[in-house]
């Protein structure tokens, strides 16, 4: 499948400054842009940090932070399933980067959200077969691989919700809710997986006495 190029916040959201080294252009790590309380979107429009789609964008990028820990304690364990979550981690950004009302054409084409959707949808499937039926409300647990996907899984359904009203708004594309409502559910499953693969029980939740 077809998976958004992978927009990196501070190559989105800036225009580099460069310094010679030679014959090579060197971009610079600072630009300056920004020290007003504004920073610009993909398509260039010039916007307030405090608006809610920067919060948004601050999600995204905690959230691919996060998968990318989750990431490391999985390949230390050899899971399978490490380059899912370096595909999931390259599609995080580009819809909330890139305003639908504004867009031309050409944006719009690197946002569709349909078949990464599916994919996650069809990992799910593919891992559940192997996993134990769930009858209990667990708590994140598990082992380091698995608590740090759970930790993903939280960060994921708040940058959910801070995507909502964007979407509201019409300026996101609505699959971009459905995509995450969809990545916290799969990092539910890989994280209940991983504990199984790694041979560690699952903490059941009791209510306190």
């Amino acid at each position: 499948m077809m998976w958004p190029a992978h927009q990196n916040c501070s190559v989105v959201f800036s225009k580099r400054s460069y310094t010679s080294e030679g014959a090579k252009k060197v971009p610079k790590i600072y630009t300056k842009t920004g020290d007003k309380g504004f920073c610009s979107t993909f398509t260039g429009e010039s916007i307030p940090k405090d608006n809610q789609i920067f919060e948004a964008l601050g999600n995204m990028d905690e959230l691919s932070s996060a998968i990318g820990l989750a990431q490391e304690f999985c390949l230390e364990k050899g899971h399978t399933f490490t380059d899912q979550l370096g595909k999931i981690q390259c599609v995080l950004h580009s819809v909330i980067a890139t305003p639908v009302l504004s867009a031309r054409e050409s944006h719009l084409k690197r946002i569709q959200f349909t078949s990464a959707t599916a994919d996650l949808e069809n990992w799910m499937d593919i891992l559940t077969k192997e996993l134990p039926p769930l009858t209990n409300f667990i708590l994140p647990c598990g082992g380091k691989s698995s608590v740090a996907l759970h930790l993903a899984r939280t960060v994921c359904r708040r940058a959910e919700r801070s995507v909502v009203p964007i979407v509201r708004s019409g300026e996101a594309d609505p699959g971009v809710v459905e995509f995450l409502n969809r990545l916290s559910d799969y990092l539910f499953t890989v994280a209940r997986y991983a504990a199984m693969k790694e041979g560690k029980k699952e903490t059941i939740y009791k209510r306190p006495q």
